[in-house]
C-alpha cells in the first residue's frame, strides 16, 4: 500500500519529514516491504500475479479445500519471506536464509499434498516426519507474522500453545490436561480445524478476492473520483470542508476496508482545505482517521473481520452486510454532527472547495464508479456467492474502466499498437491490480494462520467455555451488588432486573477483554481471538450469536484508535504535523457517540433492530415499526451525546444542560420505554432552555 500511496501524498504536497513517516506507520501494520529491481523484481511479481490468478481460477471453478487453504498459505509464506526482510537492515536484499524459509514452506505444503487423505488419516498418531514439518511450519508462520506486522502477535501465539502444553501445572479454574508436540501438530497441522481452518478459508476465498476487486478499483480511478465529487458536491458552509472529508471517507473507505489507507489517502487532499477551514492539527487529524475507521465497518467491504463473522455464523455475507448497514450509517451520522457542532463552536470560516459546481459534471461523466461500488451488492442479491460476486464485481469494474479513456486499466495506446506490447501490458493497472491484490492480502493471511492456531488451541483444552464461566461469574457478583444497591434505592428485586445487571456487566467486561485484546494485535486477529473466547458469555445470556459477534467486531475496531496501535491517528498526525497522542484523543472525540451504538444490539431484544434481524430472511417478518423507534432514538442519542461532549448544541451549553445531554445520550442507547422516555424528556428540556436563551439574548 505505502507504494500506492505515498507518491500521491508527495503530489498533494506533504513535506518529506511526514512522508517517511507515514510510510512506516503503513509499514508498521503491513511490514516493510523489500523493494526489488530487474530480474528478482519480475520474478515477485510474476509470482504475485499467478497467486492472484489462481484464486480468481479456484472463484469459478471447484478447488477442494484441502488444496485450496495450503496452497494459500504456501503462496502467503513464500512472498512474505521473500519480500519483507529479516531485519531493516537487510532491506533490499534478498538472504539465503530466506530464500530457504520460502522453500521450506512451499516443501511443507507439497508434503501434505503429496499424502492426501492419508496425511488427515493419521492426524491422531502422526509420524516423527510429520511433527517435524508440522513444528517448522509452527515456526515460520510466527516469522512471517513478525515480519509482516509486529512481534505481538506471534508472542501471544507462544503463550497460547505455551497454555496447551503446561495445562496440568496451571492453577484452577486453568488447568487441563495438557497435550503433547504430536497431539498439537496433529491437531494444528494435519486438519482443517487449525491453521488451515477457518480463518485461513475465509483468507483464501473471500479476502484475497476483495483485494483484488479493490486494487482494480484503485487502479481504474474509483479513488480518485470518490475523492474528488465529495469535495465537489459539498461547498458554501463553514462545515464544508469537514463534511466533505465524512462523505469521502464514506465512499473511498466502503471498497477500501482499510482505516490507514482511507485516512492517508483522503489526508493529502483534506487537509490544506481543513486548516483554511480553522480546524488545528490535532482536529484536523482526529477527523481523518475517525473517517478512515470507518473504512473497517463500510459496506460493501468492511474489514478482513467481517468476512469471518459470515464464516463463523454460517450465514451470507450479504447478510453481514445488511447488519452492518444502519450501523455504518450512525458512526458517520456521529461524526457528522461532531463537524456540524465544530463549525458553529469555532466559527470556522467558509471556504470554497474546488469545482463545487461540477459535481453533476463528475457524476455523469465517471458514473460507472459508481455502479462498480454496488456490483457485489447487487450480484448477490441475484443469487451468486459472496466469492462470485466479487469475482463479477471485479471483472465488471475492468469492463467499466474503459468508458473513460483515463480509467481504462489498459491504455487504449496498448490495444492501438502505439507502445511496446509486452512492455504496455506489463506495465498497464491490470497487472499491478493482480500483483497489489495479493501483496494486499500478505499480512492478513499470515494473521489469519497465527489466529488458526490460537483457534486451534482454544478448541482443544476448551478455554472458550472456561473463560465465559469465568467472566459470567464475575459478572453474576458485580450483578448482584448492583441490585441490592437498586433495592436500596427503593427498587424492587426481580430476576428480569438481575438478568439486565448480569448482561449490562458482561457486555462491559466484553468490550474492555476486545478493547485490550485490540490493543496488542490488529482488527482481523483480536475478533478472531474474542470471538472465540468471549462472544459465548454474551450468547449465554440470550444475546443473539449474530449481535453477539458484531459487537465483539465493532469494539476490536475500536482498538484503531487506541494508542500503541493506532496507526490511524497516528498516521494523519504525520500528515498534519499534530501531535500524535493528542490526534489520537481528537479521533476519540468524534468516534465516541456512535461507538456507545454496539450496546444498543446486545442489552434487549428490541436493539437487534439496528442490525435489522441479522438476515435478509427475517425481514419480511421484521417488526419495521420498532425498527424505526430504535433507529430514530439512536440518532436522538448520537445527537445528544455529541452535544453533551462538545459542550454545544444550538449554542454553548449550561454545566447543567451539558450533563443533561450525556445523561440522554446514555439513556437513550440503553433500549428500553423508560430510558427512551428519560432521554427524550431531557433532550427537550436542553432544546427548549437553549431556545429561550436565545431569544433572551436576541438583537431588538
Amino acid at each position: 500500500m505505502a507504494d500506492n500511496i505515498v507518491p500521491e501524498l508527495a503530489a498533494g504536497g506533504i513535506s518529506e519529514e511526514a512522508l517517511k513517516r507515514v510510510e512506516e506507520l503503513i509499514e508498521e501494520e503491513e511490514g516493510a516491504h523489500n523493494r526489488y529491481r530487474g530480474a528478482l523484481g519480475v520474478f515477485l511479481t510474476v509470482c504475485a500475479v499467478v497467486m492472484s490468478l489462481f484464486h480468481l481460477y479456484a472463484a469459478v471453478e471447484i478447488v477442494p479445500a484441502y488444496l485450496l487453504r495450503p496452497i494459500h498459505v504456501a503462496f502467503a509464506l513464500a512472498l512474505v519471506f521473500l519480500m519483507f526482510p529479516t531485519a531493516k537492515r537487510f532491506r533490499h536484499r534478498l538472504m539465503w536464509w530466506d530464500v530457504i524459509f520460502a522453500m521450506a514452506s512451499i516443501a511443507i505444503v507439497v508434503y501434505m499434498l503429496y499424502w492426501g487423505d492419508e496425511f488427515g488419516d493419521r492426524a491422531v498418531t502422526p509420524l516423527v516426519m510429520d511433527q517435524v514439518f508440522g513444528v517448522v511450519l509452527i515456526l515460520l508462520i510466527l516469522e512471517a507474522n513478525r515480519r509482516s506486522s509486529t512481534w505481538i502477535l506471534p508472542f501471544i501465539v507462544v503463550l497460547f500453545l505455551a497454555y496447551a502444553m503446561f495445562g496440568p501445572y496451571l492453577p484452577a479454574p486453568w488447568t487441563h490436561k495438557g497435550y503433547d508436540i504430536a497431539r498439537l501438530t496433529g491437531a494444528l497441522y494435519m486438519t482443517l480445524e487449525g491453521i488451515f481452518g477457518v480463518a485461513v478459508d475465509v483468507s483464501s476465498t473471500l479476502i484475497i478476492l476483495f483485494t483484488i476487486y479493490g486494487a482494480f478499483l484503485q487502479y481504474s480511478g474509483a479513488g480518485k473520483f470518490f475523492i474528488d465529487f465529495s469535495f465537489s458536491a459539498m461547498g458554501g458552509k463553514p462545515s464544508s470542508a469537514g463534511r466533505a472529508v465524512v462523505m469521502g471517507s464514506f465512499l473511498l473507505g466502503g471498497p477500501s476496508g482499510s482505516g490507514v489507507a482511507t485516512t492517508v489517502t483522503l489526508g493529502s487532499v483534506a487537509y490544506p482545505l481543513l486548516a483554511k477551514s480553522g480546524y488545528g492539527k490535532e482536529a484536523a487529524g482526529g477527523l481523518l482517521a475517525a473517517g478512515g475507521l470507518g473504512a473497517i465497518i463500510s459496506p460493501p467491504v468492511l474489514g478482513a473481520a467481517a468476512f469471518l463473522i459470515a464464516e463463523f455464523l454460517k450465514i451470507s455475507y450479504l447478510d453481514v452486510i445488511l447488519m452492518a448497514t444502519i450501523p455504518t450509517l450512525l458512526f458517520y451520522l456521529g461524526i457528522f454532527v461532531m463537524v456540524e457542532i465544530d463549525a458553529r463552536k469555532f466559527s470556522m470560516k467558509t471556504i470554497m472547495l474546488e469545482k463545487p459546481h461540477q459535481a453533476a459534471v463528475l457524476a455523469r461523466k465517471y458514473w460507472f464508479h459508481f455502479v462498480s461500488l454496488v456490483a457485489i451488492v447487487v450480484f448477490m442479491m441475484l443469487g451468486y456467492s459472496p466469492v462470485l460476486s466479487v469475482f463479477w464485481a471485479t471483472v465488471v469494474t475492468a469492463a467499466l474502466s474503459f468508458f473513460q479513456r483515463d480509467c481504462a486499466i489498459i491504455s487504449y495506446d496498448w490495444f492501438r499498437g502505439r507502445m511496446p506490447w509486452l512492455r504496455g501490458f506489463w506495465e498497464s493497472g491490470f497487472i499491478k491490480a493482480l500483483e497489489n491484490g495479493s501483496v494486499g492480502v500478505l499480512n492478513v493471511a499470515i494473521t489469519c494462520a497465527s489466529a488458526g492456531i490460537i483457534v486451534g488451541v482454544v478448541t482443544l483444552t476448551g478455554l472458550g467455555l472456561k473463560f465465559s464461566s469465568i467472566v459470567l461469574d464475575y459478572a453474576d457478583s458485580g450483578a448482584n451488588s448492583l441490585v441490592n444497591l437498586w433495592v436500596l434505592l427503593g427498587a424492587e428485586r426481580t430476576p428480569a432486573l438481575l438478568h439486565d445487571m448480569k448482561l449490562l456487566l458482561t457486555a462491559a467486561y466484553t468490550s474492555l477483554i476486545v478493547w485490550i485484546v485490540g490493543l496488542a494485535v490488529p482488527v482481523t486477529a483480536s475478533y478472531i481471538i474474542c470471538a472465540v473466547i468471549a462472544a459465548p458469555a454474551l450468547i449465554k445470556l440470550g444475546v443473539p450469536d449474530f449481535a453477539a459477534h458484531m459487537f465483539i467486531f465493532y469494539y476490536a475496531v475500536l482498538s484503531e484508535v487506541s494508542p500503541p496501535t493506532a496507526l490511524s491517528p497516528f498516521a494523519a498526525a504525520a500528515i498534519t504535523g499534530g501531535g500524535p497522542y493528542r490526534t489520537t484523543l481528537q479521533s476519540w472525540k468524534y468516534c465516541a457517540p456512535a461507538f456507545l451504538v454496539p450496546f444498543m444490539f446486545v442489552l434487549d431484544p428490541s436493539g437487534v433492530g439496528l442490525l435489522l434481524g441479522g438476515s435478509f430472511k427475517n425481514l419480511a417478518q421484521a417488526d419495521w415499526g420498532a425498527v424505526a423507534v430504535i433507529t430514530v432514538t439512536a440518532i436522538i442519542g448520537i445527537v445528544a451525546l455529541a452535544g453533551g461532549l462538545q459542550g454545544w448544541l444550538l449554542r454553548k451549553t449550561s454545566l447543567p444542560e451539558r450533563w443533561m445531554l450525556i445523561i440522554a445520550g446514555l439513556a437513550l442507547v440503553y433500549p428500553t420505554n423508560f430510558s427512551d422516555v428519560l432521554g427524550l424528556v431531557l433532550v427537550v428540556i436542553v432544546v427548549a432552555s437553549q431556545k429561550l436563551r436565545s431569544q433572551e439574548h436576541a438583537p431588538a
